[in-house]
C-alpha cells in the first residue's frame, strides 16, 4: 500500500510537471491535489505514532511481530520523508492556485534590484500601478521595511543572473508556502499527537485560513505577510522544540523585518527562550547570553532600518507611509495613519463582516473587503476549547494574540483588496499553538468536520477570486 501510494504521488506530481509545461493551469492543479491526497494518506496510513518511544518502536512491526533494525530504519526514514512531502505538496498546489498574472505588484522586488545597483531607490519612473512608490529628491521609493527588501535579494539575484524576467512571484510564494508546512509539522513534533491529527493542524493553516487565497494573490503585501508567518513560526520552533537562540533570533529578525508591528513580541519571545531558567535573580542573570544571541540578528535589522529610513527620508523612524501621494486623504485616514476611530471597522471587518448573497450563481459571494476569520475557518472556534497541556504557553500566545491585534485594529484601512482579514494572517502561529494546547492528541470528528468545512471554504473562495469574475473591486 506505501508503494502504490509513492506511485500515485509520484504520477500526481508528474501531471503537474506536465500542465506546467503544456500551459495547462488544470492539468497542474489536478496533479498537484492528487499528489497531496496521495501524500497525506501515506503519512495517515504509515506514520509512526509520536507516543511511541524509539524503543517501542522497535519492538514490534506493522503486523505485530517483533520488528527488526529494517523496520526501525523504515519509520525513520518515513518520519523524516513525512514533512518534506507535505511542504512539496503544498508548494505543488500554491503554485498552481492562481492562473493570473501575479507579477505587477512588485515593489521590493524592484527596490531590491536597485540594492544591488547600489541605490535605495528607483532613478526611473516606476509603473502607474506601483501607486504606492514614493517621489523624493529624484528617486522613487517603497514604503515597505528593509527586510522585506532584503527578503526579495535572491530573487533579484536570479535575475541578474538571467533566470529570471519578470518577479517570479508564483515561484516565491510556492516556496513560502511549502516553508511555512514544513515549520509548521516541526513545530507540531513539541506535543503527542497522532498523525491523523498532526496532519490535521499542519494543513489547516495553509488551505483552511484565508492565508491560500490572500497569498496566492502575489503582490508584495501578500508575500510580506506570508515571511511574517513563516518567521514567527521559525522563530518559535527553534525557541520552544529545539532551543537555539541564534536562529530563531535570525527567523524572528525575518518576521518583523516583514512586518515592523511584530517587533512588539520580542519580549514574549525572549521570555520565552529563558522561561525554563529564570526562577530566581541568578538564573536571571545566567540567561543573558542567551538573550544576547537571540538579540543580535533582530538588533542588527533594527539599526540597520533606522539608518535606511534617514539615507532615504532624513528621519529614522520615517517609513515613508504618509508621503504615498493622495495617501492622507483617504476617507480611512482622516484621523491620522493610526487611530482610536480606525478600530470599529477593523473590528468588524475581522469578526463579523459576512458575505453577499446573490441571486444568480455562484448565490454566496465574498465581499472582497474584509470578511469574519471564523466564516473563512470555522475551526477557529477551536480557540476557546478549554484546557491546556501548558497553561503557561497558551496565556502567552493569548497575549501575542491581542498585542498584535491591538496595533492591527488602530491602523486606518483595514486591509483593502483581500478574502477575510488577511491582516490577521500575523495570528495564526500563535492560534495553532493554543490550537495544539488544547485539543486532545487524536483527532475527533468534531475537528475533522471544522478542519473539513474550513478547508472547503477557503478552497471556494480561492476559486472566486482567482478563477471567476465573480469577486471584483
Amino acid at each position: 500500500m506505501q508503494l502504490l501510494l509513492l506511485l500515485l504521488a509520484l504520477l500526481g506530481t508528474a501531471l503537474a510537471l506536465a500542465g506546467l509545461l503544456a500551459g495547462s493551469r488544470w492539468l497542474a492543479f489536478a496533479g498537484a491535489a492528487f499528489a497531496v491526497c496521495a501524500t497525506a494518506c501515506q503519512y495517515l496510513l504509515g506514520g509512526q505514532r509520536p507516543a511511541e518511544t524509539a524503543e517501542g518502536a522497535g519492538t514490534r512491526g506493522d503486523d505485530g511481530n517483533p520488528a527488526g533494525p529494517h523496520t526501525d530504519a523504515r519509520l525513520a526514514r518515513r518520519s523524516k520523508l513525512a514533512p518534506l512531502g507535505i511542504a512539496l505538496a503544498t508548494a505543488l498546489v500554491y503554485f498552481f492556485s492562481n492562473p493570473r498574472p501575479q507579477d505587477y505588484f512588485d515593489y521590493t522586488y524592484r527596490i531590491a534590484g536597485a540594492l544591488l545597483g547600489g541605490q535605495l531607490g528607483l532613478t526611473e519612473q516606476p509603473p502607474s500601478w506601483l501607486n504606492e512608490m514614493v517621489p523624493h529628491g529624484g528617486r522613487f521609493y517603497s514604503v515597505f521595511p528593509l527586510g522585506s527588501v532584503l527578503s526579495m535579494l535572491p530573487a533579484a539575484l536570479l535575475r541578474e543572473a538571467g533566470a529570471v524576467g519578470t518577479f517570479p512571484s508564483a515561484l516565491v510564494v510556492s516556496l513560502v508556502a511549502g516553508a511555512t508546512s514544513l515549520l509548521l509539522y516541526l513545530l507540531s513534533l513539541r506535543y503527542d499527537l497522532t498523525p491523523r491529527k498532526r496532519l490535521l493542524l499542519v494543513l489547516f493553516v495553509p488551505f483552511g485560513t484565508w492565508t491560500w487565497c490572500n497569498l496566492t494573490f502575489g503582490g508584495s503585501w501578500q508575500i510580506a505577510l506570508g515571511l511574517a508567518v513563516a518567521g514567527q513560526l521559525g522563530a518559535l520552533y527553534f525557541t520552544l522544540v529545539r532551543p537555539r537562540p541564534v536562529a530563531a533570533g535570525l527567523f524572528f529578525a525575518l518576521a518583523f523585518g516583514n512586518r515592523t508591528e511584530i517587533i512588539l513580541l520580542a519580549p514574549v519571545f525572549m521570555y520565552l527562550a529563558c522561561r525554563d531558567s529564570i526562577k530566581s535573580l541568578r538564573e536571571i542573570v545566567a540567561s543573558w547570553p542567551t538573550l544576547l544571541k537571540f538579540s543580535a540578528a533582530p538588533l542588527l535589522l533594527g539599526v540597520a532600518t533606522l539608518a535606511y529610513n534617514y539615507a532615504r527620508f532624513g528621519s529614522p523612524f520615517d517609513f515613508g507611509y504618509a508621503r504615498i501621494p493622495g495617501v492622507l486623504n483617504e476617507p480611512w485616514y482622516r484621523d491620522g495613519l493610526f487611530s482610536l476611530s480606525a478600530v470599529p471597522r477593523n473590528t468588524w471587518a475581522m469578526l463579523f463582516e459576512t458575505w453577499r448573497v446573490t441571486d444568480a450563481r455562484p448565490y454566496l459571494v465574498p465581499k472582497g473587503f474584509g470578511g469574519s476569520i471564523f466564516l473563512a475557518s470555522p475551526f477557529l472556534l477551536l480557540l476557546f476549547r478549554r484546557g491546556a497541556r501548558d497553561w503557561e504557553l497558551k496565556r502567552i500566545a493569548w497575549i501575542a494574540i491581542a498585542l498584535l491585534t491591538v496595533v492591527l485594529w488602530l491602523h486606518g484601512n483595514p486591509g483593502g483588496w483581500q478574502f477575510s482579514y488577511r491582516y490577521a494572517m500575523i495570528l495564526l502561529p500563535w492560534m495553532f499553538l493554543i490550537l495544539a494546547e488544547s485539543g486532545p492528541r487524536f483527532a475527533t470528528v468534531t475537528e475533522m468536520a471544522l478542519a473539513a468545512a474550513s478547508v472547503g471554504v477557503n478552497a471556494y473562495a480561492t476559486y472566486l477570486f482567482h478563477w471567476t469574475d465573480y469577486v471584483r473591486p
